[in-house]
């Protein structure tokens, strides 16, 4: 255990934030806090760091363990450049190196007894700078600064000329440099392009202490945690396994949930008929029964009906003017800003029906071609056509198209006066907006609410094409599982921008990478778009040993027999993998069920009972953790 945290209670004023959490990490564990805005994930946070104290509950950590925090709104500001401010991480090291160099250049006048005890002097140095991996400083460094994203000119500048997003990537480089024994990441990701998320993903995975990381991209929480602990209602439950499996799991259990709240309603339901139909008979025998059935009905122990039960789309949404087959032919553009080329011969077509992910490393110019598209922006050379029946909705991050002193009814209605109330609350329910939320004013919704009720005005208007910059940005999973659903269920063509892998995936059936001097059209989603990038470098790097070789064909046939049995083990990997997933499965279910019994009267009133049922659960536990050790090496 490297961290615990113990019933942990908080409130400001009257609003209850946190209520009874508890859980605990692990060495080594990579664990994700994820939930709602406003859930209390941050606060969390400051509360094991110890910037704010707990109303209630204790945080226990071991007085050895040196804990490293990233906050959202961490910068650093220095007159130094971005190299040396990095390099004050290893002002130890750098100090040993210093005083040895200083002992190397004295050993060469010094002799006798002096420069014995010189030489063993720098044998303990060197051996304290060889044990801090003293070597290896410069090259981390190096390493932490191209895996963020930053040239070499940006590593060599002071760190006052960076923007504030480089700033906070520079805290954040830093912070991984110290190699505390836990890390708390919030919100890592943000500033961060795709490349550098790659880069980050690969470096917690192979980090060897523990991490906790509170964000909202799906994606990078299943390639780099094993354990989600969610914020909901002011609780926390545990889920043993990454995103996906979390998703499914409280899926089940809110389903399970659900079932046993119908059950009992229904068997309520039954009674108080039964009640009636008796006491109508107007019998003394009868009305007994009705008593005693009603006596049991009150010592019944009511279930509550789970909440935030997940909504889904109530229709689907169809633009109200249909395209034609060709929306978007882009053809040779060219932009230039002051002499200097941004991008050149980008071609690509976009097609009706086509949802499609514009991606590429920051600072290649993908805003600049959407608003080249928008006609907000003039380009240097080619040409852009739009197709017949086009009609464009545009959604950015501000959400500048809505009035924050309407309510949400009231701002469709006026936007769209022939709407009758019946369509205008179909519409809003299809974005999860029902009863009286349709009534809440815009400025006390959250961003993630804000952007729901600007893509129902986009799509309730005549637009049949949308182009949306970045919709995820600051939005919570479960909006952005709202508006993946939107997405998928909209019959028009889209055309967006995103760094969240996650939506991607879910929603996009073509992606376009832009890069400087071309673009390259993959069609598919996230995961078929990373496996071509995978099949690209393996025929790439086949191709320059075939030509190295000379080959022929019999080089050829140990080639594609190599590839065959390389893909043999592939597929007895995936087997195993698949296998030992559904083992912890199994594994967990048989836990909760234990936990569940020791929960039980029958058995915690039963002391020989309830520790043959611990051993078992014990037991298991040990199980579970060589299995899932098992699934990371053969994942890894």
């Amino acid at each position: 255990m490297i961290l615990s945290c113990n019933n942990i209670k908080k409130s400001y004023g009257v609003d209850l934030i946190l209520d009874d959490i508890s859980f605990v990490i692990n060495e080594k564990e990579r664990a994700a806090i994820v939930g709602v805005n406003g859930a209390g994930k941050s606060t969390l946070f400051k509360i094991i760091m110890g910037e704010i104290s707990p109303d209630e509950g204790m945080i226990i950590i071991p007085k050895e363990a040196k804990i490293g925090y990233f906050a959202q709104d961490l910068s650093i500001d220095s007159e130094k450049t971005l190299y040396d401010e990095l390099l004050t991480v290893f002002d130890d090291i750098i100090s040993i190196e210093k005083e040895m160099s200083e002992i190397e250049i004295k050993m060469g006048l010094a002799e006798g007894i002096e420069l014995k005890d010189m030489m063993k002097k720098y044998s303990a140095l060197s051996a304290e700078f060889e044990k801090n991996n003293g070597y290896e400083y410069k090259s981390r460094t190096r390493g932490i600064i191209k895996g963020l994203g930053f040239t070499s000119e940006e590593a060599n500048a002071p760190i006052n000329h960076l923007s504030g997003g480089q700033k906070t990537r520079a805290a954040l480089g830093k912070l991984l440099l110290s190699s505390p024994d836990i890390l708390l990441l919030d919100e890592p990701t943000n500033h961060l392009d795709i490349d550098s998320i790659h880069w980050l993903e690969d470096f917690l995975r192979n980090y060897k202490k523990s991490v906790v990381i509170i964000t909202h991209d799906r994606y990078f929480i299943n390639r780099t945690t094993t354990k989600i602990i969610e914020i909901e209602n002011k609780r926390a439950t545990v889920y043993n396994g990454d995103y996906s499996f979390y998703a499914s799991q409280k899926a089940i259990n809110r389903q399970i949930e659900l079932n046993h709240y119908m059950s009992q309603q229904k068997e309520i339901k039954h009674q108080e008929e039964v009640i009636k139909k008796l006491r109508s008979f107007n019998r003394e025998k009868s009305i007994k029964r009705a008593e005693s059935r009603e006596k049991a009905l009150k010592k019944m122990e009511v279930i509550k009906k789970p909440e935030n039960l997940p909504d889904k789309i109530r229709i689907t949404l169809k633009p109200k003017i249909e395209s034609g087959q060709d929306v978007l032919s882009v053809m040779d553009l060219k932009k230039d800003f002051d002499d200097k080329n941004l991008f050149k011969n980008i071609s690509f077509e976009i097609k009706k029906g086509d949802k499609a992910a514009l991606i590429g490393p920051n600072g290649v110019g993908k805003t600049t071609l959407v608003k080249i598209i928008l006609n907000k922006v003039n380009y240097t050379g080619g040409k852009i056509k739009l197709g017949s029946n086009i009609n464009i909705g545009y959604y950015d991050q501000e959400h500048q198209g809505i009035n924050p002193d309407k309510t949400i009814f009231n701002e469709i209605s006026d936007s769209f006066p022939k709407l009758n109330n019946l369509e205008i609350r179909n519409t809003l329910a299809a974005f999860v907006f029902t009863g009286d939320d349709v009534n809440k004013e815009i400025k006390s919704l959250s961003g993630g609410e804000k952007g729901r009720v600007a893509l129902a005005k986009i799509m309730l208007s005549n637009a049949n094409f949308l182009i949306l910059d970045e919709p995820t940005n600051h939005l919570d999973i479960n909006s952005k599982e709202i508006l993946e659903e939107a997405l998928r269920n909209y019959e028009g063509t889209c055309l967006y921008i995103s760094h969240d892998r996650y939506f991607i995936n879910n929603t996009a059936k073509k992606i376009i990478e832009l890069n400087s001097d071309k673009v390259t059209i993959y069609n598919g989603n996230y995961d078929y778009y990373m496996e071509k990038k995978t099949e690209k470098k393996f025929i790439e790097n086949g191709e320059t040993f075939t030509t190295a070789k000379n080959s022929n064909d019999s080089q050829l046939k140990v080639s594609w027999q190599k590839q065959k049995e390389e893909l043999a083990l592939k597929r007895k990997k995936e087997n195993k993998i698949k296998k030992l997933e559904k083992n912890i499965e199994e594994t967990e279910a048989e836990i909760a069920r234990l936990d569940e019994l020791l929960g039980t009267e029958e058995v915690y009133t039963d002391a020989f009972k309830s520790k043959e049922i611990y051993n078992q659960k014990s037991s298991l536990e040990e199980i579970l953790i060589k299995l899932y050790n098992e699934w990371e090496e053969l994942s890894s």
